[in-house]
């Protein structure tokens, strides 16, 4: 059986669609991959280290700033989408896969629209609350759709949608490290206070500079930070690296972070998913910068029932390390955000979209 498997950007396509491949070659060894991402992003590299084919369309997504340089990338869009469905009708006629799996990113809607052409079944995965225009006219002629979140019926057809939550990498799934062997990684010590910070694969810049302007703060309250600040960043921020602060463009020892970590901070896309599998107190900061601010919806969610402590973006500077220092502090706080949190956890969402998968090339 061949599957075509498309979608990048960000982690939070990348990783996914990994492990839905792993998933479905566990249930179905002998069943032939290929990635289809977008040139120049991160699942160019991350896809081939986790062992399987890809190749890359040259596609961007429209901008949404209106500054010069991004009015002129609009303006070469078109040409860039025409090149983009030449070269996917070429891959699929090529591959000509039994099913596609599209989890976001700007190479998705290329390949599965030529799919919906050719007649291929598709499904779609939509990590977030919230479905961008792509993904919802997708869903109206796939096989099926993959949601983490209640009430997509008004993005989706109702009887198209499966709830599974969002797949997560096996290595976080399946954690085994000791926090004092994890703290070991960073150069840390177990015995004092982690934070872990993240702004997502590609860093934050608004949670980068809420911690730079507070560093001082936090060395005094003895807090020790494993701090991801994205490749944009590392420069402006690898001189503030310390025996107790760790910084890191990208980090590829996940598992190690987490184990690590006494509370998280993050953004709240698809890694919502991860944090509620890992349980531990988190302080979540939704990106502004998305389609109709669908972080912020992810996030909503959890803060209704008390798992997670909400910082706004526009508020980070002056109220996120403090928000740490506080939660640090309290430890009837952290057991009870840890617990709620846990309540989200979804950890065979990949075995459960596999199945479904198979189910379906099984039936053609």
């Amino acid at each position: 059986m061949k599957v075509l498997m498309t979608g990048g950007g960000t982690g939070g396509h990348v990783f996914p669609a990994i492990a839905i491949a792993n998933a479905i070659k566990a249930a179905m060894p002998d069943t032939e991959f290929l990635f289809v991402g977008a040139n120049g992003k991160m699942e160019m590299d991350k896809v081939p280290q986790a062992g399987y084919k890809i190749e890359g369309l040259t596609i961007a997504g429209i901008q949404r700033s209106f500054d010069m340089m991004s009015i002129l990338k609009n303006l070469i869009f078109p040409i860039k989408l025409v090149m983009s469905m030449c070269k996917a009708l070429w891959i699929v006629a090529r591959f000509r896969p039994n099913v596609a799996v599209g989890t976001g990113g700007y190479a998705s809607g290329p390949v599965l629209k030529i799919c919906g052409w050719m007649g291929i079944p598709y499904f779609l995965q939509e990590q977030n609350s919230h479905a961008g225009i792509t993904n919802k006219l997708l869903g109206l002629q796939s096989a099926g759709v993959f949601v983490a979140f209640e009430g997509m019926e008004k993005y989706f057809p109702k009887d198209k949608i499966h709830i599974t939550g969002n797949p997560v990498r096996d290595s976080i799934r399946q954690m085994h490290m000791s926090r004092a062997d994890a703290a070991k990684a960073f150069g840390l010590d177990a015995n004092k206070k982690i934070v872990f910070v993240t702004g997502g694969s590609l860093g934050a810049r608004s949670i980068n500079q809420a911690i730079a302007e507070h560093i001082e703060e936090i060395k005094s309250a003895g807090i020790q930070l494993i701090w991801q600040c994205g490749k944009a960043y590392i420069r402006e921020y690898r001189n503030l690296e310390t025996t107790e602060i760790r910084i890191c463009d990208f980090i590829t020892n996940m598992e190690a972070a987490y184990c690590a970590a006494d509370i998280i901070v993050s953004r709240s896309g698809g890694t919502i998913s991860e944090l509620a599998i890992i349980g531990k107190p988190t302080i979540l900061l939704p990106s502004p910068n998305v389609a109709e601010d669908h972080q912020t919806k992810n996030v909503q969610a959890l803060v209704d029932k008390q798992a997670t402590i909400l910082v706004k973006d526009i508020e980070a500077k002056d109220k996120l390390v403090s928000s740490m220092i506080q939660l640090l502090g309290d430890e009837t706080a952290q057991r009870n955000l840890s617990a709620h949190i846990a309540q989200f956890a979804k950890p065979n969402a990949a075995e459960e979209i596999a199945k479904k998968i198979i189910e379906k090339i099984n039936k053609n």
